[in-house]
């Protein structure tokens, strides 16, 4: 009875090695001197010089993760970019200036604005109602019939100012030009404020 051929040790790692270099190379694995590097997610078992098995699919899965922080740090730099408010929205945007008709409501309520602003007391229908009295709204009204006419300086305007009581209480921002209507009807309000305590007290001439 002829007994079996049993392989020398050196032959069997021999042969351990080349098939396993095979297999890798079949499923496009490359293998290193120094160990195994899996170029595709192909899991390979193979053995290292030492002669222990060697999966190629937890070396690339090792590798894998260390790429995914870097992206998802771009991600958040993207949202943040994307939800940022632009620095020009920070910065206070001036007030539009306030804008008033011209005819006799858009003057009143110019001239209420600067006498306000002035702590000078008015009313919307104090005003009004001394202007239709005095003028009947026409701001180049002129008496030219009056004591104040006699006298050489006859009532001008909406609320018929004299020339001067005019440049006595002028209020400063409005126009020198007595026929103006804000200037005219805030000066004549000045002066109303001084005497009477407001053009709200005034019902007849003044």
């Amino acid at each position: 009875m002829q007994l079996p051929t049993i392989p020398k040790i050196g032959q069997l790692s021999k042969k351990r090695k080349i098939t396993a270099a095979g297999a890798a190379a079949a499923a496009g694995v490359v293998l290193t001197v120094t160990g195994l590097q899996a170029t595709s997610g192909t899991a390979v078992a193979a053995s290292d010089p030492t002669g222990h098995t060697v999966s190629t699919a937890s070396t690339a899965a090792q590798q894998a993760p260390a790429a995914a922080p870097k992206a998802d740090a771009n991600k958040q730099a993207e949202a943040a970019s994307a939800t940022s408010v632009p620095q020009s929205a920070l910065v206070a945007q001036p007030a539009a200036a306030k804008t008033y008709t011209n005819n006799l409501d858009g003057w009143i309520k110019q001239s209420l604005d600067i006498l306000h602003a002035h702590h000078i007391p008015a009313s919307y229908n104090g005003i009004y109602r001394n202007i239709i009295r005095e003028s009947s709204g026409n701001p180049q009204a002129i008496n030219l019939w009056d004591i104040n006419a006699k006298n050489g300086v006859p009532s001008k305007g909406l609320l018929q100012v004299i020339d001067p009581t005019f440049r006595a209480y002028h209020v400063a921002g409005t126009s020198w030009n007595i026929y103006d209507p804000v200037a005219n009807i805030t000066a004549a309000c000045n002066y109303a404020a001084a005497k009477y305590g407001s053009m709200d007290n005034v019902y007849s001439a003044y």
